[in-house]
């Protein structure tokens, strides 16, 4: 239960400071029993991090931990502030950090690559958040651009699982089962109809990826590909002392070339982001149309704003290589969805949202839950991944309407899977004028076209 109570077509009770809305648990809301549970499985995903961050930029186990911690107490910063929507990862461009960070030995030079990085993400955010040019950008930038960003980011994705060495090779049982239980729960249109009629396929459906990830750690734990968990008993201790040894405090802060390689990837990084903002008002819109009860304003300046405070903090604190993204999109959905059953099903939007973080970043505390998947944290990032490229090539090829925007994405693709964001934009950029501009000062007649029409609608 919660102190303050809200009226029918009222919003829920705040505390008002500057632009944005505070709610605490417990005096501005409830939590919600459905939404805790979920957040208990769901925090797998968030260690899913670890392994990219020992890997690719030479942290500890121990250290890397924390930064998943730190990561969750700043997505709670969303709902506690007025946000109706959980954020999350960037996680499409997660392939593209990890080509970026490729440059750099992993180390204080990788630190300081995802310093730059997560630092340009933060003020992009900022400025193109506060002027409103981010929609502008993506507005106009070419189908042909859009769609080669998230092509050549969904086969860097699964590139990086199917290479030789890669995960795939070393647990194929379990990633190739796991991959197959992912994708048709989430794309298959059989189970789609089934979802329809079936309460179990609908409890199912509705948990996303979770169900690939425990069958797939299932698998893995009976075909020996990953060995038994040690559960230990007790409380996790972030041991944050050694995660200020990877802090730019101490490993120093990137040189102005650094930065000017990290922005490229950076600009990559806000695009795909901003497309998943588009996603999730779409869903938010769709849910507040059940629920007249409850007045909701979804706020994209303060999004904006709070995406820059929080990949600020990370960049100084806690670099994070799935950067802090507005949306994240599967906790959405599922949020989003129970909340059109109405009030009695959830009180509040912020209620739902809050509740999933807050057992995500209890189950992280908790020492039995963390040893028991630290085994296995692999497969969730290699599902988590492997979805991820298969959403951006299917998204990316829907962007694409003729032969010569397919043929200048597929281009563009091949060229960010292979030398990174930087050569991509100008290659990008160079064939979209060679090859789809009728004129090179004049706008071309399909935009035109396209323009009046909006005007007319």
């Amino acid at each position: 239960m919660a102190l303050y109570k809200r009226k029918d077509g009222e919003e829920q009770p705040f505390w008002k400071l500057g632009p944005f809305q505070i709610r605490l648990p417990f005096v501005h809301f409830r939590l919600e029993t459905p939404e805790l549970i979920q957040g208990f499985v769901l925090f797998s995903i968030g260690l899913a991090v670890i392994p990219l961050l020992q890997n690719y930029v030479g942290f500890s186990y121990d250290a890397a931990l924390a930064v998943a911690l730190i990561y969750l107490v700043t997505m709670l910063m969303g709902p506690l502030m007025g946000v109706p929507l959980v954020p999350g990862f960037i996680t499409a461009a997660i392939p593209l950090v990890i080509i970026f960070l490729g440059n750099f030995e992993p180390g204080p030079e990788a630190v300081k690559a995802l310093v730059a990085l997560q630092l340009s993400v933060a003020f992009i955010f900022l400025i193109l958040g506060i002027t409103g040019l981010g929609k502008v950008i993506v507005k106009i930038l070419p189908n042909s651009l859009k769609g080669g960003i998230l092509i050549g980011a969904g086969i860097a994705a699964i590139h990086g699982e199917i290479i030789e060495g890669g995960r795939l090779a070393n647990t194929p049982i379990s990633l190739i089962i796991g991959t197959l239980v992912c994708f048709y729960v989430m794309f298959s249109k059989s189970f789609h109809n089934l979802y329809k009629t079936n309460k179990i396929a609908r409890f199912v459906g509705n948990y996303g990826i979770m169900p690939a990830i425990v069958v797939s750690i299932i698998v893995g734990w009976v075909t020996k590909e990953y060995p038994a968990p040690a559960i230990e008993w007790g409380i996790v201790v972030p041991n944050f002392t050694e995660l200020w040894s990877f802090t730019p405090f101490v490993v120093g802060f990137p040189s102005l070339s650094v930065i000017l390689m990290a922005i490229p990837t950076a600009l990559l990084a806000y695009i795909i982001a901003y497309g998943d903002i588009v996603v999730g008002a779409s869903l938010f819109q769709k849910a507040s149309e059940f629920r007249i009860d409850e007045k909701v304003h979804l706020s994209l300046s303060n999004m904006h704003t709070l995406t820059f405070i929080r990949n600020f903090i990370h960049a100084l604190f806690a670099p994070h290589p799935g950067l802090a993204g507005p949306i994240f999109t599967a906790g959405t959905a599922s949020v989003m969805e129970r909340y059109k059953y109405g009030r009695k099903a959830m009180d509040s939007i912020y209620s739902g949202t809050a509740s999933l973080i807050m057992a995500m970043l209890l189950a992280t505390v908790l020492l039995p839950l963390v040893t028991l998947f630290q085994p296995v944290l692999p497969i969730a990032l290699s599902l988590t991944l492997i979805i991820t490229g298969y959403l951006c090539i299917s998204i990316g090829i829907e962007q694409l309407q003729d032969n010569t925007e397919r043929g200048v994405a597929g281009v563009m693709a091949i060229v960010l899977f292979a030398y990174g964001a930087t050569y991509a934009i100008v290659i990008g950029i160079v064939l979209y004028l060679v090859i789809q501009k009728t004129s090179l000062f004049k706008k071309d007649v399909d935009q035109q076209k396209k323009e009046s029409i909006e005007k007319i609608s």
